[in-house]
């Protein structure tokens, strides 16, 4: 019995060892090594594994929303590192060349520079929302592997204990029965002392070593997951580098009336200038702007046809493709209810009607979105406004028809301008690298670029959920 105990604890305690060197190379540059040597473990073990690691017990309320600000505060690392990486990225010339010669050899009709950009936005949009899914992935990795990491802290003492036991047990080993019969009493003691401790050195032991095997794990699964974010960054800036190209050619082509543009421009700029409001902004812009007046009159005349077509006339519409060189909204605006994507592949930071942290409830909603990400045009529009106004940043204003606006600001860059009719997903700016401190966005703990989106009938601001997907960050609007 003696010689069993003696030997199951010999056992644990190389066990032990082995478990004590590859926790000591994790904290040092020798982790690879201690890592190499450790059994691998299931995604199914490594949760239910990370579950068990916590620290002393805490109220749910106070640790959930410890949780949730670890958590942001690893996806705003993650995302300020990825974002440190695309601007390392660089297009090689070969592929810039290829790209170039795509241009070229593009039929360069205004229908079908517009379908190029609304085609390459969505790309583009699609990358980024990889890029955002990646973010949460990393940074809920990062999560798992700190509360492992506290286990193995809170754990010190344990193995310290246990290590010392053993040493001593090594230095004064327990009689030998079959040497010195005349202790036997000694050995029975022994042997009981032994058959208490060893299960507990077991116990403790495979604990250990389970948790080494979740972490690492988690890392193996972690650098898997960056490779696919740094993969996604290089896709999404060769389609940042063929939207400008685009965007370029269809300035070229709209250079004809670039005279008439820069006067309605300066012209929107004053305006802005002395509006005090955002409804006093839009109601001035659209009387005072040729442009403005024009495509909205071109609303209302498309909106009166189709109120004068019959049930079957308004079925059989549906049914087809809009018309690519339409010049007013292919559809009204109450009708696309459920059915918009979000302007910007990104997640929801505050809604409509939640405290803004000014004491007031707010009146849009706030994304946050991949630095430098592409923002769309919800739905086809006219372009009301296009520029800096009072502390919103870049703005743009959309009117959808029906007595709708679409506001939009937080932007870097804007690619559109007043009295523009813009179709639904056609890139009409660009986010910076990092959040614009704007009003809207004023009590927002995050340093990752925001979109504040509100939408206005008759003047007055109301929820725009009603018009988004169900799954509205990840879909393309069909209108």
């Amino acid at each position: 019995m003696q010689t069993d105990q003696r030997g199951g604890c010999l056992g644990a305690a190389k066990r032990l060892f082995g478990v004590a060197v590859a926790l000591c190379l994790w904290s040092g540059n020798g982790h690879d090594l201690a890592l190499a040597e450790q059994p691998t473990a299931s995604p199914a073990e490594t949760d239910s594994k990370t579950s068990t690691a916590t620290s002393e017990p805490t109220s749910p309320d106070t640790s959930s929303s410890n949780g949730t600000a670890n958590l942001q505060a690893k996806r705003d690392e993650i995302s300020a590192q990825l974002a440190d990486i695309a601007q390392s990225l660089q297009v090689s010339a070969q592929k810039t060349d290829a790209l170039r010669q795509s241009i070229d050899t593009l039929d360069k009709s205004s229908a079908n520079l517009r379908q190029a950009l609304i085609d390459s936005a969505a790309r583009r949009q699609d990358l980024e929302q990889k890029i955002s899914d990646s973010e949460q992935t990393l940074a809920d990795y990062a999560v798992k592997e700190d509360t492992i990491r506290q286990s193995f802290r809170q754990k010190r003492g344990v193995l310290a204990e246990v290590l010392g036991a053993l040493e001593r047990m090594g230095r004064n080993p327990p009689p030998a029965l079959l040497v010195k019969p005349d202790d036997a009493l000694s050995a029975v003691r022994t042997a009981i002392l032994l058959g208490s401790v060893v299960p507990g050195i077991r116990k403790q032991t495979d604990k250990l070593a389970s948790d080494l095997a979740s972490l690492a794990k988690l890392r193996a699964a972690s650098e898997a997951e960056h490779e696919k974010a740094v993969a996604a960054l290089k896709s999404r800036q060769e389609e940042e580098s063929r939207m400008n190209m685009l965007l370029a050619e269809n300035a070229r082509q709209s250079a004809a009336n670039n005279a008439a543009l820069q006067s309605e421009l300066q012209r929107a700029q004053e305006l802005a200038q002395k509006s005090s409001s955002m409804q006093g902004l839009i109601a001035s812009l659209e009387s005072n702007i040729g442009s403005v007046r024009q495509s909205m009159a071109d609303a209302r005349q498309a909106e009166a046809q189709r109120q004068g077509m019959t049930e079957e006339e308004r079925r059989q519409a549906a049914t087809l493709p809009p018309d690519k060189n339409r010049i007013a909204p292919a559809f009204a605006f109450d009708d696309l209810k459920a059915k918009l994507a979000y302007p910007a592949a990104g997640a929801v930071l505050r809604r409509f009607g939640d405290p803004d942290g000014t004491g007031h409830d707010a009146k849009g909603m706030i994304l946050a979105t991949a630095p430098s990400a592409v923002v769309t045009a919800p739905s086809d529009a006219t372009v009301v406004y296009a520029g800096q106004f009072r502390s919103y940043g870049q703005m743009i204003i959309l009117n959808p028809g029906k007595g709708y606006h679409i506001v939009l600001s937080g932007m870097e860059r804007v690619n559109v301008h007043a009295g523009q009719f813009v179709l639904a997903g056609e890139p009409i700016g660009a986010m910076g690298m990092r959040r614009v401190a704007s009003a809207a966005a004023f009590a927002l703990e995050t340093d990752r670029p925001t979109l504040y989106i509100e939408f206005r009938k008759d003047g007055n601001a109301v929820d725009s959920r009603p018009w988004w997907a169900k799954d509205a960050g990840k879909v393309r609007n069909d209108t």
